[in-house]
């Protein structure tokens, strides 16, 4: 345990630390065997596979979770998709028209609309020339107000892996609580920081199964930290948070890790390729290193190439106005045959 004087009490809202949660009927009563009448949640009693409730503490798919990662089921959140975890983030440890954060730009937009639907201010120190958090200028901007550090690596949308030894001076001096967003760890070189969980009792790290597991549509965000702040997200998450038919998704994907794997490693092999084809294409002044499922590109003229692309049935993200970013484009990584139609339509245009 490297930062002693972390006292989560102390972090959290005065009206959250003795909060009574809502208890389900599945929270009541969990020991459900084959005979049972259950008459106590006022369900619809004919079968249509859905007609029940959902287990609120998805074991099933938390355990298969632990298992995967290493890590307890106890040091588990699963939520509607991982804004659903910032935000339980949010409400459980800053005070409305009080407390802070501290983001990073450029980074993901949702950490800035989340800090102001909670009436929340958001401190942004912007990233260094080369991607890097400025440690000096976020501790410098900390104080007792100023509860959550936001860490994006990689990071969105500069695909870049923040330094290690950086993370770690922010984990030991910060004395918020520092969330460290891996939605892209599947696709970079880095280890993941639930490696060292038992280390900071400061570090929540987020993911997600929208990227490497191809499960955008159900929605599935995971929260990764101690005991007791799991307990805690777990007193104020809605009770049926996940649903039954995302739970029994994502535990299907989950058993095929191996398809995973493999299109993981397919992704990572048309991004090399890719990112040297683009190399050549005489309107891309740059492309930046990535460590994530998709690539910054720095062209001539962001806005024109992005209305070009979509004229010829591609569709990019314009990147321009973030800080750091004029005259960037971002590419998703797609199959081999999108990945091509993207080269062709750009050398197309590049002429005009």
């Amino acid at each position: 345990m490297k930062n002693l004087e972390f006292n989560l009490d102390a972090l959290l809202r005065k009206n959250i630390r003795n909060i009574k949660p809502y208890s389900s009927a599945r929270d009541e009563y969990k020991d459900i065997t084959d005979g049972m009448l259950f008459i106590d949640a006022n369900e619809n009693p004919f079968n249509t596979n859905v007609n029940r409730y959902p287990d609120p503490q998805q074991v099933k798919l938390k355990s298969q979770l632990a298992e995967l990662k290493g890590v307890s089921e106890k040091n588990i959140l699963l939520g509607n998709g991982s804004d659903e975890v910032l935000d339980l983030i949010f409400r459980a440890f800053c005070e409305p028209n009080s407390d802070k954060i501290i983001t990073l730009p450029p980074t993901y937009g949702m950490y800035s609309v989340l800090a102001n639907i909670n009436a929340v201010e958001n401190i942004e120190i912007e990233l260094e020339s080369n991607f890097q958090p400025n440690t000096n200028a976020i501790l410098e901007a900390a104080n007792n107000q100023t509860k959550l550090l936001f860490l994006c690596s990689p990071n969105n949308p500069t695909a870049n892996s923040f330094e290690a030894s950086k993370i770690e001076a922010l984990l030991n001096n910060f004395k918020g609580i520092v969330v460290i967003d891996e939605a892209y760890i599947d696709f970079s070189k880095e280890e993941s920081w639930l490696n060292r969980l038992q280390d900071f009792p400061n570090l929540i790290v987020t993911q997600t199964l929208s990227k490497a597991y191809g499960l955008a549509g159900i929605r599935l965000g995971i929260c990764y930290a101690s005991d007791a702040i799991i307990a805690v997200l777990n007193r104020i998450k809605p009770p049926y948070n996940i649903n039954q038919l995302t739970q029994d998704k994502a535990s299907e994907r989950l058993n095929n890790m191996e398809i995973i794997k493999d299109e993981v490693y397919t992704i990572l092999s048309e991004r090399e390729l890719l990112s040297k084809k683009l190399e050549d294409v005489s309107l891309v002044e740059k492309v930046y290193l990535s460590d994530a499922n998709f690539l910054l590109v720095k062209v001539d003229d962001a806005t024109k190439r992005y209305n070009e692309l979509v004229e010829k049935g591609i569709v990019v993200r314009n990147r321009t106005t973030q800080a750091l970013c004029e005259n960037c484009l971002r590419f998703t990584v797609g199959t081999e045959v999108e990945n091509e139609k993207l080269i062709e339509i750009l050398r197309l245009i590049s002429k005009s």
